[in-house]
C-alpha cells in the first residue's frame, strides 16, 4: 500500500512540475534557499562557538 501511494505521489509531483513549471521552480527554489540558510547558520554557530 505504501509503495502504491508513493508512486501516485511521485506521478502527481511530476505532473504538477510539467504543467506548472514556474510555480514549481519557485517552490523548489524556496526549499533550497531554506536548506542553504540552515547550513549557513550552523556554520556561523560553530564559527562563533570556537572563536570565543
Amino acid at each position: 500500500m505504501k509503495k502504491v501511494l508513493g508512486w501516485i505521489l511521485l506521478f502527481l509531483l511530476v505532473f504538477w512540475i510539467g504543467t506548472n513549471p514556474g510555480p514549481a521552480a519557485d517552490v523548489f527554489r524556496g526549499i533550497f534557499d531554506g536548506i542553504v540558510g540552515i547550513f549557513s547558520n550552523i556554520g556561523t554557530f560553530f564559527t562563533e562557538l570556537f572563536r570565543r
